[in-house]
């Protein structure tokens, strides 16, 4: 693989974590900076990892993961997505949404990017460095999804306290995107 299509391929691996963390950075108050790293951080870590398992488990699961990856990110995107309408309609205690945020960013970091694990598999078959390609898929979504966070306060500020359901909205159209990508189901 030369260097322009492993950036390619870190940038467009990216792209849901990003939406995701536009999502998580319209819901939180006044993000600093370094919240934004931390965040891209989570996301990027599990984006660099994902891709590794998958070219672990190489040639003998590449249909098994290809056939499921879709619907496990649909599942989680969509229960984590129906749980932020759900506190968006539902004002819940302070002290235990703070609890569960790290735990759904987690789960909403390895939603995002399963896929990748698909893509490791399959690189599996080629030519390519995937320790060098997974490191430039982790930092590219480290950047984007710390990007997103920054954008997602800017854009929180017009939304106010609809920000937790739009950002549950957001998440359930990424699962359903995700969805759509992968089968005839929305054809």
């Amino acid at each position: 693989m030369t260097f322009a299509t492993i950036l390619i391929l870190a940038f467009s691996m990216s792209a849901d974590a990003f939406a995701a963390s536009i999502s998580k950075g319209a819901e939180l108050q006044k993000p600093s900076f370094r919240h934004a790293i931390s965040i891209g951080l989570i996301f990027g870590t599990i984006e660099t990892i994902t891709p590794l398992l998958g070219w672990l488990a190489g040639v003998a699961s590449q249909r098994f993961v290809q056939a499921w990856d879709h619907w496990a990110a649909f599942s989680i995107l969509l229960v984590i997505g129906l749980h932020m309408v759900y506190s968006g309609l539902c004002k819940e205690d302070k002290i235990a949404q703070e609890k569960q945020t790290l735990w759904l960013l987690i789960l909403t970091a390895i939603a995002t990017s399963i896929d990748a694990m698909a893509v490791g598999a399959s690189l599996a078959f080629i030519d390519a460095n995937i320790i060098a390609t997974s490191l430039a898929i982790g930092l590219a979504t480290t950047v984007m999804a710390s990007i997103g966070t920054l954008l997602g306060h800017q854009f929180g500020k017009y939304v106010s306290h609809w920000a937790e359901l739009i950002g549950g909205i957001v998440l359930i159209g990424i699962g359903l995107g995700v969805l759509a990508e992968h089968t005839a189901f929305f054809n």
